[in-house]
């Protein structure tokens, strides 16, 4: 529980020190969103050792089904969130029941065509999806209880939006990863023929945690197009999911947090250095290259090292 203490004591004042540092408070959304989409990622990927290159799928799915919830269903915030959860979680869990038998590269391989599919769809569907522009004409919506209204329009005020679901949902991914569920998770991380031979079902497992991976992620994607009242052919592409593999790997994919601090070093370094030059993805690449070769933990991993010399 120390660690979820700390990370109460950082989280609750973070757009209040972002902006003392000169920064702004929505960057504190954005941290929590993608570090939720890596978190999701890293569950598949960390804890039960399969890559995918395909989970910008289901960042986008969240984003529209969140947008489209809003524009086209009733102007509910909250809804939205579900509608963008369900959508990828359902999406995860049919693309999860064609891919469970593969592995590696071929996994890897797969999930980026999945990907790539639904791009062109958001790109090419002008009358829905609103093609190339994007998705437009929604906005988060206030929340209503019965004495009173919040409303979300700030930066701050939304970034309390997103801390409980972040949180919640961080929450019980831990859980399950500290389960016996996650303790299958890992046998077949560690070696999968074996964990056949204990009496494991390899496909089953890996689609369980393909399915609630996708889910989380659909979250984060939904939480993203409330951010910026807008979603994106981009959301989709394999280029945002090499982002949620970068993050996962500078912050720890041994480590449960560590997605999490990998894209809070992302998202921040994107703002300082995009403020200095149009070629930022190029410096974050090389820092990228060079953690994956020398510390192969990451961040996380570097710091419980030091901890424990």
């Amino acid at each position: 529980m120390k660690t979820w203490f700390i990370l109460l004591a950082v989280l609750l004042p973070l757009p209040w020190i972002l902006q003392a540092i000169g920064s702004y408070a929505a960057i504190a959304s954005y941290i929590l969103i993608w570090g939720l989409a890596a978190i999701g990622l890293n569950l598949l990927m960390g804890y039960t050792g399969q890559l995918s290159f395909g989970h910008a799928a289901f960042l986008g799915l969240g984003a529209y089904g969140a947008g489209l919830t809003l524009k086209h269903l009733f102007p509910s915030t909250p809804l939205a969130v579900t509608c963008g959860f369900l959508l990828a979680g359902i999406a995860a869990a049919l693309m999860g029941l064609l891919i469970t038998r593969l592995r590696g590269i071929y996994f890897a391989t797969f999930t980026i065509a999945f990907s790539q599919f639904f791009y062109f769809i958001a790109f090419q569907w002008n009358d829905l999806t609103g093609g190339d522009d994007g998705l437009r004409g929604f906005a988060r919506q206030p929340l209503h209880f019965p004495s009173f209204t919040l409303d979300l329009s700030s930066s701050e005020a939304y970034y309390y939006f997103v801390l409980p679901i972040f949180l919640l949902s961080s929450f019980l991914l831990w859980q399950l990863v500290h389960s016996p569920l996650g303790r299958s998770f890992l046998a077949l991380r560690e070696n999968s023929l074996r964990a056949r031979f204990l009496g494991l079902r390899p496909e089953r497992y890996l689609w369980i945690s393909f399915t609630i991976s996708g889910s989380i992620v659909g979250i984060a994607g939904a939480l993203l197009a409330l951010q910026i009242n807008f979603a994106q052919p981009s959301f989709f592409h394999w280029t945002t999911s090499g982002t949620l593999v970068m993050m996962t790997f500078l912050g720890g994919r041994w480590h449960f947090f560590g997605p999490l601090i990998g894209a809070a070093l992302y998202v921040l370094l994107e703002e300082l250095l995009s403020s200095y030059t149009q070629e930022w993805m190029l410096f974050i690449g090389i820092l990228f290259i060079l953690v994956v070769l020398f510390f192969p933990g990451g961040i996380a991993g570097l710091a419980t090292k030091r901890r424990s010399t």
